[in-house]
């Protein structure tokens, strides 16, 4: 279920600037979705979710209509003010993972914070895995091989 957030700006005397009147609901989703490409953007992250997850993720995307899996690995909790976020990486083999955790932790923050105006509370990393430079000539390989 996708829950929503929302907020309410008004003056004391119940009048206020036009752009204040009103409320904006910001969707789990929504968050999820910025969460996600802002951790993409680091370039030692090669992927995000957890083994089976992106085993579900690959499925999902030859499917017609399956999506970009934009959110594959990322778990948000937005409250009214706030948002916390959690994330599976996949870095590259070589990069500092407490470096580029806290590269990502910092772009996820900027991001989440500037489009929504929420505050981000956490960001939770956790690493899943390592992606080594020979994992991606087999994946292809094998790809390559079924379709002969």
């Amino acid at each position: 279920m996708t829950e929503t957030t929302q907020r309410k700006n008004a003056s004391q005397d119940g009048k206020g600037a036009p752009g204040t009147r009103g409320s904006t609901a910001i969707a789990d989703t929504v968050v999820a979705k910025i969460a996600g490409m802002a951790a993409r953007e680091i370039p030692e992250v090669y992927n995000l979710g957890g083994g089976m997850s992106r085993a579900f993720g690959a499925v999902r995307q030859r499917v017609p209509g399956g999506g970009s899996g934009v959110t594959q690995g990322v778990k948000v909790e937005v409250g009214e003010r706030q948002a916390a976020v959690d994330l599976d990486l996949v870095v590259e083999y070589g990069a500092a993972i407490a470096d580029t955790a806290a590269d990502v932790r910092t772009n996820v923050i900027n991001a989440v914070e500037r489009m929504t105006g929420l505050e981000v509370v956490e960001v939770n990393i956790s690493v899943d895995d390592v992606h080594l430079p020979d994992e991606e000539e087999e994946e292809s390989g094998q790809e390559s091989r079924r379709v002969a």
